[in-house]
């Protein structure tokens, strides 16, 4: 999943991606208000992680800019205030939760779960996804093949996860890389080959199909 950090404290936005891609996530930092409005407009995002006191434009108006144009992605506000009328404010924005600083690293990964389980079971669909005797469940990140679990890292399961909620379609090498490294990536595209190849052997080598010159499918079995 993809994260967009809107905060203008470089320190603490730098020491907040390096964790949450730790993590296994696809971190964005911006430290300027307006350039978090056009980030997160473009929808790409699975949650935004957004400060409140921003040069340029504020985490409000960000926050209620991006509600006003329909954007239903998962807001988390950090804000270094500490009041009811500031908690108020940012939810009726349309924030989704709302952290004061400082605040314990920890607290924020457990919310930003949460926010990202419920964000990804809205409408009714299921964090789990069933393909034959494949079974990915991505809000408790584990992998079944028949009765066995099996083992994978962040990175590989992140992959996978690409694959498995879109299983049918080609999902293309360079879509991978946004969203399971991040936007800045400068390192060999062919990274994903490596990827792809160690899912085949953990798993199945028939069930990743290479669609030449497109990317990838995960193939849906009956």
């Amino acid at each position: 999943m993809r994260l967009l950090i809107v905060e203008d404290e470089k320190r603490l936005a730098l020491s907040l991606a390096k964790g949450l891609t730790a993590e296994g996530y696809a971190v964005d930092v911006v430290h300027d208000g307006r350039e978090g409005l056009y980030r997160a407009s473009e929808g790409s995002y699975d949650l935004v992680i957004l400060d409140i006191m921003l040069p340029g434009m504020n985490g409000y108006r960000v926050c209620a800019a991006l509600r006003a144009a329909g954007q239903e992605v998962p807001i988390l506000m950090l804000t270094a205030k500490d009041g009811e009328y500031d908690e108020a404010e940012g939810l009726d924005t349309g924030a989704d939760d709302y952290l004061t600083k400082p605040f314990s690293y920890v607290v924020l990964v457990a919310r930003v779960k949460a926010l990202l389980r419920r964000g990804g079971q809205g409408g009714g669909a299921s964090p789990v996804h069933v393909h034959g005797d494949l079974k990915v469940d991505t809000a408790a990140r584990r992998v079944f093949l028949g009765d066995a679990e099996v083992a994978l890292t962040t990175k590989e399961f992140a992959v996978l996860e690409q694959l498995v909620t879109r299983a049918g379609e080609v999902v293309s090498k360079a879509q991978i890389l946004e969203h399971v490294w991040d936007f800045a990536y400068e390192g060999d595209p062919n990274i994903v080959e490596v990827y792809i190849s160690t899912l085949r052997r953990k798993l199945r080598a028939g069930l990743i199909v290479t669609v030449r010159g497109a990317g990838y499918r995960l193939e849906k079995q009956r």
